[in-house]
């Protein structure tokens, strides 16, 4: 079937090229009866949302730059059958975004802690909130940097943007004082917005890390008494990632 040329020029005018992908399409349904006049009209017009939705879906995915594609539909709970599954799938439902509340998850390595930070950032994207996943150690050294070149303010703002700002690796060492002082000010920049940390250690233990006690409780309590905090334990899962060995033969076998 031909496009109609005049309609295909306008549809391209107007960059409405998910209603000129599917007007080919709409058009034979309209013409069997399908669709009646408004019901045609309708539809292109749906399309055309579609593919702007996803558009943007793939832009917010884009700008977190995530590590790795994580969702919670690819994740194996069966494995570690003690993480509560049922709660992060309400998680990712996006309420505590709409709360501004943060996400701690805490565990030994390898029980899945970055996946599922990511997977919930990436839920909160296919809801339409923005996220960024970053390191906390790059972060830190970011905020530093802008020390250096004065344009610590702009670095601030920037990290305080997204809806979600997921924190990989939090509570790693020991701070600077200079460290703690950023991360106070990325919290109070951040207040009513959402945070995802994950971290070795259960929060508790996050005290003794910064240097000033004030410092530390001004902080923490702001991201602790107002997060879920949820302990993943179990199994790690890096060993059955690792590449296996080729197959020995058995003894007494034939080899080429």
């Amino acid at each position: 079937m031909t496009r109609p040329h005049q309609l295909e020029t306008t549809l391209r005018t107007l960059r409405l090229s998910g209603m000129l992908d599917t007007l080919d399409a709409r058009l034979a349904q309209a013409q069997a009866g399908d669709l009646g006049h408004l019901e045609f009209l309708q539809v292109l017009c749906e399309d055309e949302i579609g593919r702007r939705d996803a558009t943007a879906l793939t832009r917010r995915i884009r700008q977190a730059r995530f590590e790795q594609l994580a969702t919670l539909e690819d994740f194996d709970f069966t494995y570690n059958p003690k993480i509560p599954a049922a709660h992060l799938r309400d998680l990712a439902a996006g309420r505590y975004i709409t709360a501004g509340q943060a996400v701690i998850l805490h565990g030994p390595v390898g029980v899945g802690k970055t996946h599922l930070a990511q997977a919930l950032a990436h839920h909160a994207c296919r809801h339409g909130h923005t996220a960024v996943f970053t390191k906390t150690s790059r972060l830190l050294a970011d905020l530093a940097g802008g020390h250096a070149d004065r344009t610590w303010g702009a670095r601030l703002r920037r990290w305080a943007k997204p809806d979600v700002l997921v924190l990989d690796d939090f509570a790693m060492r020991d701070l600077t004082t200079g460290q703690a002082d950023d991360i106070y000010e990325l919290v109070t920049e951040r207040a009513g917005q959402s945070l995802i940390l994950t971290s070795n250690r259960k929060p508790l233990d996050w005290y003794p890390l910064f240097p000033n006690p004030v410092v530390a409780e001004s902080i923490l309590d702001r991201l602790i008494n107002s997060a879920h905090t949820i302990h993943l334990d179990g199994r790690s899962y890096r060993p059955t990632r690792r590449p296996q060995p080729p197959a020995q033969p058995a003894p007494g076998a034939a080899t080429e």
